[in-house]
């Protein structure tokens, strides 16, 4: 089973996932964490440039490619072997990251994007998305927060709240329409919450 999890800026989606997989493997479940971009050598080079403050000029023609650049080695080099041999892959973003951040973020054409998507994927889909909700403006301020701990603040954290607004506008889309598979949950809960609504989604869908 292929699960990704999805969610704007400060969803605090990367924690829900990491204690996501922690419960599925005490549960037997032989689980693989990764994520978006980076989860290989390549992938992680790659992460580094699209999150740099440095490159603030990155045309979003070519953060989509360096996106789909890491996307294509991590789905080889790492997805697809776990899912073949029957284990559990749990990524912390996938494509419709892209979807939402470098189409209705950025606006670039959708039906190029996905065609782009299907190739970098080789048709990989996702099982089971589970989306974090949260309002642009908080999630930020959680970032925000974050940042004073020395957590990172990245290149598509600097952009201005109406790119962040398009963004959870733009998830919201994707999941009218494809409801089967999508899980949505409320990011604004208290941590707690978040991970036992997470957790009641998980066991409907794995029983």
């Amino acid at each position: 089973m292929f699960i990704t999890f999805e969610g704007p800026d400060g969803s605090g989606k990367t924690t829900q996932v990491q204690q996501t997989a922690v419960y599925l493997r005490a549960q037997g479940y032989d689980v693989l964490l990764t994520r978006e971009p980076g989860g290989t050598a390549i992938g992680d080079h790659i992460r580094e440039v699209l999150h740099s403050l440095a490159h603030k000029a990155m045309h979003p023609r070519a953060e989509l490619l360096l996106y789909n650049a890491s996307r294509a080695q991590l789905v080889e080099e790492v997805i697809r072997p776990h899912l073949t041999r029957g284990g559990l892959v749990i990524c912390d973003r996938f494509y419709d990251s892209t979807l939402a951040y470098q189409g209705y973020g950025h606006g670039l054409d959708l039906d190029i994007l996905r065609t782009i998507i299907a190739f970098a994927t080789d048709g990989l889909r996702p099982n089971l998305t589970i989306y974090l909700d949260i309002a642009p403006e908080d999630g930020l301020q959680r970032r925000l927060s974050a940042l004073a701990q020395g957590e990172e603040w990245n290149r598509l954290d600097d952009m201005e709240m109406a790119f962040h607004r398009r963004v959870r506008e733009g998830y919201h889309k994707l999941i009218a329409a494809e409801p089967d598979r999508w899980v949505c949950i409320n990011g604004a809960q208290p941590m707690e919450r978040v991970q036992a609504d997470i957790l009641a989604a998980l066991e409907r869908r794995l029983k």
